[in-house]
């Protein structure tokens, strides 16, 4: 076995989206900050309504997903076809973009705290013009492993293999086989596991301090860490406990041009993209439910 090691660490950065909601920005906060195919992490917390009750009004998508994972609050998502729904605390929301959406997602609260993330995951250039697709995901339908020392690990995205078993997430059978796990340690408990060689992987310490990989790098609060390859990781809290995002998935390795919303192959696809969103035809088919394969 390869142990993974912290190879770089991004701290997140201070931004604003949509109609002007405060976050942190980590991958993406430039487009040298990528880690294929993950294209942008944001994570948004506050307690302060005047930082998120603009939200995220009507705005286009076009060649990569959108993950939304709820810690707390409730977001409403609209779509062009007319699809609604309610995120509250755990859920998630996982959004094929693909060749055209246009969306809102909107706080349904005036008051309390909204915190959560949003991660952009790219598509390959033969998934990025396929009709649009989402899946909302309850918190109740994802499954938290229980490990050794307390460890808890949701399992959103992939299959955790642990001494236990085997324990499948709701999302399967993507083409970049994408791993989201949401790993909760106790105060110095440790968590082991695989990722495959030649995956991509990173972390994000959203409470608390982790320690990575034999040699126990720090990877300070909201900070993310992008991993060497190997085959294992290995998450150590410190005195405080952690909570740490682990995302894994298989690069795609092709030309990335973005602007804004739109994430295409090349600068013609890009310019095609805002003539279609111009002229509406950016949506003209129907959004569709996402359709799970089964873990394998």
């Amino acid at each position: 076995m390869t142990p993974r090691t912290l190879a770089r660490v991004i701290p997140s950065i201070a931004a604003s989206d949509g109609a002007g909601v405060k976050l942190r920005r980590s991958l993406g906060a430039s487009q040298l900050q990528r880690h294929d195919p993950f294209l942008m992490l944001d994570e948004f917390f506050s307690d302060d309504p005047d930082d998120y009750l603009a939200g995220f009004p009507s705005h286009p998508h076009r060649g990569f997903e959108t993950v939304t994972y709820m810690l707390d609050g409730h977001m409403r998502h609209e779509d062009s076809s007319g699809n609604r729904g309610d995120l509250g605390p755990g859920d998630v929301q996982w959004m094929s973009a693909a060749r055209g959406i246009i969306h809102s997602e909107m706080p349904q609260q005036t008051e309390g705290r909204m915190r959560g993330f949003q991660l952009w995951l790219n598509l390959p250039a033969a998934e990025k013009m396929k009709p649009a697709a989402y899946r909302d995901i309850p918190s109740g339908e994802i499954p938290v492993a229980e490990l050794a020392g307390g460890v808890k690990v949701k399992v959103i995205a992939g299959t955790l293999e642990h001494g236990g078993g085997k324990t499948a997430g709701p999302m399967q059978g993507l083409s970049t086989d994408a791993r989201y796990l949401d790993v909760h340690l106790p105060p110095r408990a440790a968590f082991e596991t695989g990722v495959p060689a030649g995956y991509n992987a990173f972390l994000y310490a959203y409470e608390g301090e982790a320690f990575v990989g034999p040699d126990r790098k720090q990877l300070a609060h909201r900070a993310a860490g992008l991993l060497s390859d190997g085959d294992t990781v290995r998450i150590e809290a410190g005195d405080a406990g952690a909570r740490v995002l682990l995302l894994a998935g298989k690069p795609i390795r092709e030309p990335i041009v973005q602007y804004g919303p739109f994430v295409m192959n090349t600068r013609e696809e890009i310019e095609q993209a805002i003539a279609d969103y111009q002229s509406g035809a950016l949506t003209k088919e129907q959004v569709r439910r996402i359709k799970v394969a089964a873990p394998g």
